[in-house]
């Protein structure tokens, strides 16, 4: 009965991964009644473990009694092994670098996962002069151990989903169990649950799921490659979501100050670093608004700019055939195409060809009189303005607004400015990220959160945490006052 057992575990094996040639599958006879069947995949397998494991243990009981064999597990010293009570659960383990063992109907995986993993590298999508040079990488237990070597503590918590029915893609959700809200952690963990996909391949399928509530261009689900990014959100409050095969965790609740101010900031002087804050601030704006002030100026409100410029503006696109709208299309697509191109080429090359586009086209369109020289210089302080900001999303969000605001310029001038002003902020207002507020902690207003994402405070002033992200152990540190 034994016997037959075995053999349809092991015929099972063999037709669910028919036609996949790494699959190994041994017969091993241990004595004239002991059987013993080994299977894994030498794609994510490594044969040398499998064999110091595994076939040399198995070799050396090959004259034990039968006594002796009863309890195979403790005689293979795996590092991680796990008893299957169902067969069902032989494809989830062997398709993650287990080796399985069938002896006596007994079924065991056992870790033997191949080394196919890069170093640690450096963040490339959020370079620091100072701070840290780790990055996460694809491995899922390298990168919860970056962020373990940091917070040293028992109250770092972990808790494991499988999300897939193709992939069946490990994920991570990280939290300090003594300072996030329990009601988040419930939240984000009910949210992931519910995702039933043929696969996930990186996190940036599970920020989408998080981010289905809102409708909008700016992104609710901090996305960094950085493990000090997300120790720091950790020890805030927030919750991290580490997915395996993707070196970007996610970070939640995010708020639109996030995506500002990189955590960088936290390295350097508070005097030094506020003045770049505001800066940013000023340039996120001036990004959005500039095309569509100047058009706005032009067209509908040319008694705002002085005599003496007036005239100026005027002689240089007498000879313009277009309008001042279609002028800025043109520039503005022209430059979402060499920035585009400056992100699929190769490093080595990518930003000369960016550069030569616009100072070749730049120059010829002004010679053909397509455009005015005025107009050259608003798009490039608009793209100047905008390159201080890294992440994709973000800068999806920018480009989105800023053609908002350039129609509303054209069709009423400042006063349309000022009304995509008032719609920009209803709606950056409204959006929520895991149900708490995006522009936190400007609305609602918190002076705690507002020195540590709008402006920053000397680090020994960062004595609270924020109450909108926990509700309990609101001390960040605790001085002795001599």
């Amino acid at each position: 009965m034994v016997k037959y057992m075995n053999n349809k575990i092991v015929t099972r094996i063999k037709e669910e991964f028919k036609n996949c040639p790494d699959l190994i599958l041994k017969e091993i006879h241990l004595n004239n009644k002991e059987v013993i069947y080994i299977a894994y995949l030498e794609s994510v397998s490594g044969s040398d473990k499998v064999n110091d494991y595994i076939l040399k243990n198995l070799s050396l009981l090959s004259g034990e009694k039968e006594k002796n064999l009863k309890n195979i597990q403790s005689l293979i010293p795996a590092p991680n092994t796990v008893e299957l009570t169902e067969p069902d659960q032989i494809e989830f383990y062997i398709t993650n670098g287990f080796t399985i063992v069938i002896h006596n109907s007994e079924i065991f995986a056992m870790e033997t996962k191949a080394d196919i993993n890069r170093g640690i590298p450096e963040p490339t999508s959020e370079p620091a002069i100072i701070g840290p040079k780790d990055g996460f990488t694809e491995n899922i237990q390298i990168n919860l151990g970056l962020v373990k070597r940091r917070i040293k503590s028992s109250t770092l918590k972990t808790n494991s989903l499988v999300v897939g029915r193709k992939t069946t893609t490990m994920i991570n959700i990280l939290y300090c169990d003594d300072i996030a809200e329990q009601e988040n952690i419930n939240l984000v963990k009910k949210e992931i649950e519910k995702i039933d996909i043929d696969g996930i391949l990186d996190s940036g399928s599970i920020a989408e799921f998080l981010e289905i509530e809102n409708n909008s261009h700016f992104p609710t689900v901090v996305r960094t490659e950085r493990p000090d990014a997300v120790s720091n959100a950790l020890l805030e409050g927030k919750i991290a979501i580490l997915v395996d095969t993707s070196p970007f965790a996610l970070i939640v609740p995010a708020f639109f100050s996030d995506f500002i101010n990189p955590v960088a900031d936290n390295y350097q002087k508070a005097k030094n670093i506020n003045y770049l804050k505001i800066i940013r601030l000023a340039c996120f704006f001036l990004t959005i608004v500039t095309p569509g002030f100047y058009i706005a100026m032009i067209n509908y409100n040319p008694e705002t700019i002085p005599t003496s410029l007036l005239i100026n503006f005027g002689t240089q696109r007498a000879d313009v055939p277009f309008p001042a709208i279609v002028e800025a299309l043109i520039m503005l697509i022209i430059c979402e195409i060499l920035k585009e191109s400056d992100v699929r080429f190769p490093n080595s090359y990518g930003s000369a060809i960016s550069i030569l586009g616009a100072l070749v086209l730049g120059e010829a369109a002004v010679s053909a009189g397509i455009v005015s020289p005025i107009m050259i210089i608003v798009i490039a302080f608009t793209f100047i303005t905008s390159l201080i900001f890294t992440n994709q999303e973000i800068v999806s969000a920018i480009r989105h607004f800023r053609f908002i605001f350039l129609f509303a310029a054209t069709l009423y001038g400042l006063f349309g400015v000022f009304l995509t002003f008032i719609y920009f902020f209803i709606h950056v207002t409204e959006l929520t990220s895991i149900k708490k507020p995006y522009f936190y902690p400007l609305a609602p207003y918190d002076k705690i959160y507002l020195n540590k994402g709008i402006l920053k405070k000397r680090v020994d002033k960062e004595i609270l945490r924020s109450s909108m992200l926990t509700n309990q152990n609101k001390t960040r540190q605790r001085r002795n006052e001599i």
